[in-house]
């Protein structure tokens, strides 16, 4: 079977399986997350890219530069270049860089907003490889839509009732918990720490029952980052002399079993595997971050991979201590 042929089974079994199952928590009603970032009603990849195919910008490298290096190892070469934006396409990894960099706060928290337009940058990549991955990032856009929409109701609606999912959180605040609302106003979801204190202050997370909480929510989309940076990693990897490069959906699919593998079923796992069987070749990628060969993809990867373990060890810590890593 052919490529196209295994892309269309893969889309068959995937419009019936992934869908929202794939971070195992759907958007409630009433959420409207913000527009899909690929508008290409053909799902094809030269939309994406189309301009960028003969004008793409290379990256500037050091002369001293090894293609063996592995990628995630901090180098001091990975500071001597900047990234560039890259003509024609929606995805752009200088802008993903960047928000990554802003969510880091010096007294080591992530701030949410920035953390959030990272996804934003994420969801264009994953558009970017094609239909079958595309019906991922949507389900990864409807997360940031409820983290987003939480932050937006505690700015409009900083008492009374509030509404998550398909059960009504209902809370009647009293003097203190309204008095805390006033004084933080959106304060409350301006950082990963911040969401945690007060959702536990309010009551919103629920340790035995699934809810739409921002916490649960980024737990998800916090599973999924490791995934995507490991899947990173592995492609700013060159081989060792003899042995074989991989295709990236290969590497995908090692990332995937490393990492959301063992929080999904088995028919989501099947599912999702099957998206990666029509991934795009090893060159595209290098065009996709704006690089011409892999020396060039292992530097910028480099790069990107540390700023996502910066944010995702951080985030980490925080749900781990407050006993949120296994949330419903």
């Amino acid at each position: 079977m052919g490529v196209k042929g295994r892309a269309a089974l893969a889309v068959t079994v995937l419009l019936f399986v992934l869908g929202s199952m794939w971070l195992r928590l759907t958007p409630h009603r009433g959420f409207e997350p913000s527009s899909r970032l690929s508008d290409n009603p053909d799902g094809g990849l030269d939309h994406h890219l189309r301009p960028c195919l003969n004008s793409y910008v290379q990256v500037h490298l050091p002369g001293n530069v090894s293609d063996g290096r592995v990628a995630g190892v901090i180098e001091e070469d990975t500071d001597s270049f900047t990234l560039s934006e890259c003509p024609g396409q929606e995805f752009q990894v200088s802008r993903l860089l960047s928000h990554l960099r802003a969510a880091a706060t010096p007294d080591s928290d992530v701030l949410i907003s920035p953390y959030l337009s990272s996804w934003d940058e994420l969801i264009k990549f994953l558009n970017a490889l094609g239909p079958m991955v595309g019906l991922i990032s949507q389900e990864i856009e409807g997360k940031t839509g409820i983290i987003r929409e939480l932050a937006r109701r505690e700015e409009e609606e900083p008492e009374g009732m509030r509404e998550a999912g398909s059960d009504r959180l209902h809370f009647e605040m009293d003097k203190d918990r309204s008095d805390t609302i006033r004084s933080e106003g959106s304060e409350s979801y301006r950082s990963v720490r911040s969401m945690i204190k007060a959702e536990l202050h309010l009551g919103l997370v629920n340790f035995q029952e699934q809810t739409d909480s921002g916490c649960r929510t980024l737990l998800r989309l916090h599973r999924a980052l490791l995934w995507l940076q490991l899947f990173l990693q592995k492609l700013g990897e060159s081989p060792t002399p003899g042995d074989r490069l991989q295709s990236p959906s290969e590497l995908c699919r090692e990332a995937y079993r490393e990492t959301l593998a063992q929080h999904h079923s088995w028919l989501v796992r099947r599912a999702a595997e099957m998206a990666f069987v029509a991934m795009p070749d090893r060159s595209y990628f290098f065009r996709l971050v704006c690089a011409q060969d892999q020396k060039g993809a292992t530097l910028v990867l480099r790069k990107v991979v540390r700023a996502i373990g910066e944010v995702y060890t951080r985030t980490e810590r925080a749900l781990e201590e407050h006993g949120m890593l296994n949330l419903p």
